[in-house]
């Protein structure tokens, strides 16, 4: 079977976010009295919601976290969302399956609002039928709810075991896949009972995706296209 419908995660995905998700990070700790000159010590702030990182790292408390997250956006709504680069492969990646005929999606743990934002900046936003991301409020935030809020605006809702109602036409869940660069990405995936692979672009280790149940993994690019134009067992 191929793979029809694909989910991409975004940051490390499609773009690497380092600079400003870091230099975010930093002004919110700074905020608490914490100084971290060295940025690629907050770079596993990348991907994972931000108020489980704060409270992992830093021993927040959930309120506290809560605040951080807002002192986080001061920073990154001004300057840090685009302090951003897109990956290499990535676009002449997606143009190759838009032409394939693959239904190409988002779905990301950062606020939608920035999602569209960064994607629209870098014209990566005609690839996509529809960009998903979590809420404001922090409500939809986890990888796993933001992935079946993707189905759901998608249209792909109702599932069965035999498959899912998409378009008024059946789709089996083996026919959809997640792309992501973090085990969140993965294990968002299982919940979903959908596919997964793991791109290494990103910040996961190899260990971390496979660890997490990654069904395949991709060293670039020029790899994961093959995987997702081919044939799945």
């Amino acid at each position: 079977m191929k793979k029809e419908i694909i989910l991409f995660d975004l940051d490390g995905t499609l773009t690497d976010p380092m600079e400003g998700i870091t230099k975010s990070v930093q002004y919110a700790l700074r905020h608490y009295g914490i100084e971290e000159p060295d940025l690629e010590k907050l770079t596993p702030f990348i991907g994972p919601p931000l108020r489980d990182s704060f409270m992992k790292y830093y021993g927040f408390s959930k309120e506290q976290a809560d605040e951080a997250v807002w002192v986080y956006r001061e920073y990154f709504a001004d300057k840090g969302i685009f302090e951003n680069q897109e990956l290499p492969g990535i676009r002449a990646m997606l143009e190759e399956l838009k032409a394939a005929g693959k239904q190409l999606y988002v779905a990301t743990s950062k606020p939608e609002v920035y999602a569209r934002q960064i994607l629209e900046h870098f014209h990566l936003d005609e690839y996509f039928a529809f960009v998903g991301g979590a809420d404001m409020g922090e409500t939809r935030v986890k990888k796993g709810d933001v992935i079946r809020y993707v189905l759901d605006e998608a249209g792909i809702s109702g599932r069965k075991t035999a498959g899912v109602e998409a378009a008024g036409t059946e789709v089996s869940l083996e026919s959809i896949v997640m792309v992501g660069d973090r085990e969140h990405d993965i294990l968002g995936a299982k919940e979903n009972g959908i596919s997964s692979v793991g791109l290494l672009l990103g910040y996961g280790s190899r260990e971390e995706l496979l660890e997490a149940g990654a069904d395949q993994i991709a060293e670039d690019t020029k790899e994961l296209e093959e995987i997702l134009l081919g044939e799945w067992e």
